[in-house]
Parts: structure tokens; C-alpha cells; sequence
């Protein structure tokens, strides 16, 4: 598979593509751009936020951890996407009515402008951060097979996707993601096949014994770790402008709920092959991965040229299919939000909404050079969401008062704290943190007082003072 891996490799994106060539939808406002013309129908809902979601942690990470944990796994991603989604169906009808609004604009709606733009920043990060855990995943896997160096790989991954992400922005995106998730699927429900005809859950069981692996069958295993990681996941994907898009580009609030409510069994049915494809790898590659993940192990030597072909392209369209959504929604809030004012016209909204793009990539690409480990890389940046983002960004659809002093003091504390764990981990200032997930608590207790003191403010305090000073 190695030999033709690099065919391989430049035939998938030379059909990303083609496709957006002849599907896109020509956008001529930056609102178009980034909120597809025409809305999107409940399948592309579904696929689109399917594909969005199912990264490189999804395919890569979850199952190497598979594989060393056992059924454990699903609580890295798994869990915490379908969680998410459940939470996000009652409310995206409602959403879907909005005006196609970021979450940012909505924060000014709610608690002012300075929190508005703190948000923006928030998200700016972490839409970066994001995009480069997904670039660290691909740089990683086809230096494997392309015997390339790591940033010449990272490259050339970031220019295809600028390609088409430019050429058509949302809708483009969307359509190339719709793509993935079948490719990503056939190579998933291909793959777990091919395992089931070469081994059992009972021979991973006994490999997992023999190793030591305990608690393989246990899907409390190692539980404080599992639900903090859930939990941050969770906290993130619930308030990101990733899957919000989607849901506000709906043709209608019926097609909005109906794409979530399509893709809960779709991530179900998803994750679980991931896991159980990793259990059942265990006994052919006769131990965890060391080195490399276990996926890529399987396509160089174990499932023939084929599978590995088609196993090759699950894994670019897993990794290209979320880099793409990171990009476009991260352009998104530095034209429509940072620089709101660049946006307002047709013909110079769209040109900057473009260079938003090539931007977000280049600082995605940049932050990739500084981590190596995939599943921390997107742990930093559910960290940004969960402790900075959580609290404020739901309080919108559930307060009906504006709490500015709450927005604010909710952002700055949990954020710093989230900003501090980033520094830390880069090792750019050692401040001695713990890591993540293990910092997730800290944050939210941060960010819940800073809400809870400036409600307090915004509710009462104010007042009080005032009339104290009128009386005195």
C-alpha cells in the first residue's frame, strides 16, 4: 500500500475538487460565503456535521485508544458527540428561525459589544486550534506513507483545502464533507468487516489479558479521566460555531432538526465501528500502537491493497473533512466578527471573506508546528470553549435579560484560565498547571463565579450602590 499511497493521495483531493467545480454554488455577499445560498437540506445537515465531527481523533486517536483500552474508547468522542447532539435538538428549530447570526453577534445582542468581541476572540482561537489538532493528525499520518517531511505534508494538505474552501466557502465545504462522510463510511464498515472475518471480541479479550490491559471490557474503566474528557468535549461542542452553521444554514427549522436527529444514529453507528475495529485489531498487531496508530499499521501490511486503499482515503477524508470546517468557521469569525466592518459590502466582503480564509490556515499551520500529539492539540481547544465559552454562550438561549457584567467577568476568568493552560502545555511560560482534562474543573469554577458575581452586579448591585450614594 505504501508504493501507491502518494496516486492515491492526489487522485482523493483532485476529486474534492472536481466535485465543488461542478456542485458549487457561486456566493456573491460574504454572508454567502459563509452561510450557504439557498440553505442546506437535512441530509447535508447530517453528513455535513457527521463528516465535520469524525476527525482525526475520531479515526485516528479513538482507535488507538481502542485498542490499549478497550471499550472504554467511546467516551473520547463517541459519547460526548452524541450527548451533544441531544442536547442540541430542542433548541435548533429555535435557532434555525435566527437570522443567520454568529455566536458572537448574538453575544452582543445579549450582553454588549466588549463581550461580543471577547467572545470572537475565544472562538478565533479556537477555531485555529482546532483546524491545526487536525493538521497534526495528517502531517503525522502521511509522512507514514508518503515518506515526506512532516511540514512539506502539512502543506500540502492546508493548500488543497484552501483551494476549495475559497472557491465556494460554506456551501463548498459542506458539499466536500458530504463526500468524506461516504468515503469515511465505507472505509469504516469495510474495514470492520474485514476484521470480523479474521478474529473475535473474545480473542481481543484474551490479547488484552495476556498484555495486562485490564478493564478492556469495561466501559467504566478508568472513569474520573473518561467523563472529564467527555464532559470537555461536551461543554465545546454544545456552544461551537461549527456545528451552530450548519444548523442556522438549514433550509428551514424542520430540515435543521432533522439533519441532528439523522446524524445521532449516524455517530452511534460511526463510533461504534471505530471502537470495535480497534478491540478487534489488538490480536493481529499483537499488541497497543507504538509509534504509529493502528490504522495505519493495518493499511501498510495487514489488509492488502485494496481495503488500504480505500482505508488510505477514509483516513484523509476523516482528517480534511474537519480541517475544512475549522478553516471556514474560523474565517468566518475574523471577517464577520474581528472585522465586521470589512464585510458589509458585496464584491470587497466576498475578497476579504477569502483572505479570512488563507489567514485561518496559515495560523492553523503555524500552531501545528508546536504540537505533536493530536488528542491534546483538540483538548487545548475544547479547554477554550468549555471553561470560556460554556456558561455565557447557553445562558443567550435560556436568559432573557442582558447580563453584561456577567458575559464579561464569565469570559475573562474561565478564558484566561483556559489561555494560561494553552501557554503552559506550548511551553511557552511553564506556569505549572494541571494538563487536561484534569484542568477542566478550575475553569468552570472560574468561569461559573465570574457569571455568578457579575448576575449579582447586573441583578442588584449596581442599584444598591447607587442608592447608597444617593442616601449618603
Amino acid at each position: 500500500m505504501t508504493t501507491a499511497a502518494l496516486p492515491v493521495y492526489f487522485a482523493f483531493l483532485a476529486l474534492l475538487l472536481a466535485l465543488n467545480l461542478v456542485v458549487r454554488r457561486r456566493a456573491r455577499t460574504a454572508r454567502d460565503f459563509f452561510f450557504a445560498p439557498g440553505g442546506l437540506s437535512a441530509p447535508l445537515v447530517a453528513f455535513s456535521l457527521a463528516a465535520a465531527w469524525f476527525g482525526a481523533t475520531s479515526i485516528l486517536v479513538s482507535m488507538d485508544e481502542a485498542c490499549r483500552r478497550g471499550v472504554g474508547a467511546f467516551w473520547i468522542i463517541g459519547l460526548p458527540a452524541v450527548l451533544t447532539l441531544l442536547v442540541m435538538l430542542p433548541l435548533a428549530g429555535r435557532a434555525a428561525r435566527l437570522p443567520p447570526l454568529t455566536l458572537p453577534e448574538m453575544a452582543v445582542s445579549r450582553y454588549g459589544r466588549p463581550v461580543g468581541r471577547l467572545a470572537a476572540v475565544l472562538i478565533f482561537w479556537y477555531m485555529v486550534v482546532f483546524a491545526a489538532s487536525q493538521l497534526v493528525a495528517l502531517g503525522g499520518f502521511l509522512e507514514g506513507f508518503l515518506d515526506a517531511p512532516y511540514i512539506l505534508c502539512l502543506g500540502a494538505a492546508a493548500l488543497t483545502v484552501l483551494v476549495y474552501a475559497s472557491l465556494g466557502g460554506f456551501f463548498s465545504v459542506a458539499v466536500a464533507e458530504s463526500l468524506q462522510f461516504f468515503v469515511l463510511l465505507a472505509g469504516m464498515a469495510a474495514l470492520a468487516v474485514f476484521l470480523l472475518g479474521r478474529t473475535g471480541f473474545q480473542d481481543a479479550a484474551a490479547a488484552a489479558e495476556r498484555l495486562g490491559q485490564t478493564g478492556f471490557l469495561d466501559f467504566w474503566a478508568d472513569g474520573r479521566r473518561s467523563v472529564l474528557t467527555c464532559l470537555s468535549f461536551l461543554l465545546a461542542w454544545v456552544v461551537s460555531p461549527v456545528a451552530w452553521q450548519r444548523v442556522r444554514s438549514a433550509r428551514s427549522p424542520r430540515d435543521a432538526r432533522r439533519g441532528i436527529l439523522a446524524a445521532i444514529p449516524i455517530f452511534v453507528f460511526l463510533y461504534g465501528l471505530v471502537v470495535a475495529a480497534g478491540m478487534l485489531a489488538l490480536p493481529l498487531a499483537g499488541g497497543p500502537p507504538a509509534g504509529r496508530p493502528v490504522v495505519s499499521a493495518l493499511i501498510a501490511s495487514k489488509t492488502g491493497p485494496a481495503l488500504g486503499a480505500l482505508l488510505f482515503a477514509a483516513v484523509l477524508a476523516a482528517i480534511i473533512s474537519t480541517l475544512d470546517a475549522g478553516v471556514n468557521t474560523g474565517a468566518m469569525t475574523l471577517a464577520r466578527d474581528l472585522f465586521p466592518a470589512s464585510v458589509r459590502d458585496g464584491g470587497r466582503g466576498l475578497a476579504l471573506s477569502r483572505l479570512a480564509t488563507v489567514l485561518t490556515m496559515a495560523l492553523a499551520f503555524l500552531a501545528a508546528t508546536r504540537f505533536t500529539s493530536v488528542l491534546e492539540t483538540l483538548g487545548l481547544a475544547s479547554e477554550i470553549m468549555a471553561e470560556g465559552l460554556f456558561l455565557p454562550g447557553t445562558a443567550m438561549f435560556i436568559l432573557k435579560r442582558r447580563l453584561p457584567t456577567a458575559g464579561l467577568l464569565s469570559l475573562l476568568l474561565g478564558g484566561g484560565f483556559a489561555l494560561a493552560g494553552f501557554v503552559s502545555r506550548a511551553g511557552l511560560i511553564p506556569l505549572g498547571l494541571p494538563p487536561w482534562p484534569f484542568s477542566l474543573p478550575a475553569g468552570l469554577g472560574l468561569s461559573a463565579a465570574g457569571f455568578a458575581l457579575g448576575a449579582a452586579w447586573d441583578l442588584g448591585g449596581r442599584a444598591f450602590i447607587l442608592r447608597l450614594k444617593g442616601s449618603g
